[in-house]
């Protein structure tokens, strides 16, 4: 067997433009969304056929957080995506936090729309490959793989919202490390049981996570499952978090866990395995053993595992614990986050759990790495400690966080991403609507 192959050819250019995202999850098209608002010349690649990364692909539920001690603090475009999709009958908004309970096809229609009227350029079913970048770190194009085989789309902006720092690791961006000392959080299957009793008490009151302050697991289902797991053979679980997803009779669950390295191929493939096994033992255990799911049935599973982390960059400024425990207010702050620092463990039922005391801020320098001038990374790849990443990983965080990026993008296109004006940054950003103060 050959240790390795050649392979050579010559790759169509199929597009070429101002900014260029990659990655369509909630960081994403919110970024293609800001930066096409802003004049900008904007595609965006995403490697399934719909938007909203594991919100729509692992089922991910709420969208948390969008307000906190009795304030919003994520505004503009993530908050009208909110709107429209409560208008179409796709959204409950839980007060006071403002986390937000979906349908999960709705949400894709939802921004599947709001792309398209901002004039974004869609190159959906397609995964990059490789990426082109020369002198100066400036990267050129990207290499995108789809039926129609291998395609090249240039940009003079990029913004790597693939939730893995994919295109950053092409180019070689460092990365941050710590996982030998702190091992990375586990991946989780979510799936949906439908014939719940969902009027029950049990189930209606964990489905709306509208307390702050409160972890919104099912606190009477976590304690009877610890204490069958004394004597009963079934899997390693978390929570349990039942979520609302609209519908009479139908929950999402999210309560699956293993260690897994989503960057790994293998090693991710044998987890979703292991994973898929365990949705079914785990929904059993529901049934048989809870009179408000003893009805129930798995309707369906989520596209894939839920990764709650792979690679950070190591950005300009690294995110400490320190400062965001202590809502420090840095001068290039352009998003907030107040989601509860949360820390799951991948081989038990253990959680920590701790509650800000006020909303986190996000730096724009925690977006770029030096020597990159026209790369910025938003969602939760960005450069953070292990602490503050456990709660800037959620999708309300990274909506906001897509938001100044695809900002931050159209003016990149006036110097480069090291060298916006902050200020100018910072206004258009509030002129949109987004809370920074």
């Amino acid at each position: 067997m050959m240790d390795s192959v050649r392979v050579q050819k010559d790759v169509r250019v199929v597009g070429s433009y101002d900014v260029v995202v990659c990655g369509g999850g909630p960081a994403g098209f919110i970024a293609a969304i800001a930066a096409a608002r802003k004049g900008a010349k904007t595609a965006i690649i995403e490697r399934y056929g719909f938007f909203g990364g594991l919100a729509t692909s692992g089922y991910v539920t709420p969208i948390s957080v969008f307000s906190y001690n009795g304030e919003r603090n994520i505004g503009g475009i993530p908050w009208e995506f909110i709107e429209r999709l409560r208008a179409m009958g796709g959204a409950i908004v839980e007060e006071p936090l403002n986390n937000i309970a979906f349908d999960i096809e709705l949400y894709k229609l939802c921004a599947q729309r709001m792309v398209i009227e901002a004039g974004v350029d869609m190159y959906m079913n397609s995964v990059i490959t490789d990426c082109i970048y020369g002198d100066g770190n400036v990267v050129s194009a990207v290499v995108i793989s789809n039926v129609n085989g291998s395609e090249a789309i240039e940009g003079r902006v990029f913004i790597d919202a693939s939730g893995d720092a994919s295109v950053a690791s092409m180019v070689a961006v460092p990365m941050l490390e710590w996982h030998d000392r702190v091992p990375m959080q586990p991946a989780s299957m979510c799936f949906i049981l439908s014939g719940v009793d969902t009027d029950s008490d049990l189930v209606r009151d964990a489905m709306h996570h509208n307390k702050q302050g409160v972890n919104c697991h099912c606190l009477p289902a976590r304690e009877k499952l610890m204490e069958m797991k004394k004597s009963m053979d079934f899997p390693v679980f978390g929570g349990p978090w039942f979520c609302s997803v609209l519908h009479d009779g139908s929950v999402a669950v999210n309560m699956t866990r293993t260690a897994a390295d989503a960057c790994d191929n293998r090693d991710f493939m044998k987890a979703e395995c292991q994973l898929r096994e365990d949705v079914f033992a785990l929904a059993k255990v529901l049934k048989d053993n809870f009179r408000e799911f003893r009805n129930s049935y798995v309707s369906s599973v989520a596209v894939q595992a839920g990764a709650r982390e792979t690679r950070h960059i190591r950005g300009v400024h690294t995110i400490s614990a320190d400062e965001y425990v202590n809502a420090f207010r840095y001068e290039d702050s352009v998003s907030r986050c107040a989601h509860p620092i949360d820390i799951h463990s991948a081989d038990g039922q253990a959680q920590s759990c701790t509650f800000l005391k006020k909303a986190a801020y996000v730096p724009y320098r925690s977006m770029i790495a030096k020597g990159y001038p026209n790369l910025i990374v938003a969602g939760r790849t960005i450069s953070a400690d292990c602490e503050a990443f456990a709660s800037i990983r959620v999708q309300a965080s990274c909506m906001g966080i897509g938001q100044a990026a695809g900002v931050a993008a159209s003016l990149a296109l006036l110097s480069n991403a090291e060298d916006i004006d902050i200020s100018m940054l910072t206004g258009k950003l509030r002129d949109m609507g987004a809370c920074l103060d």
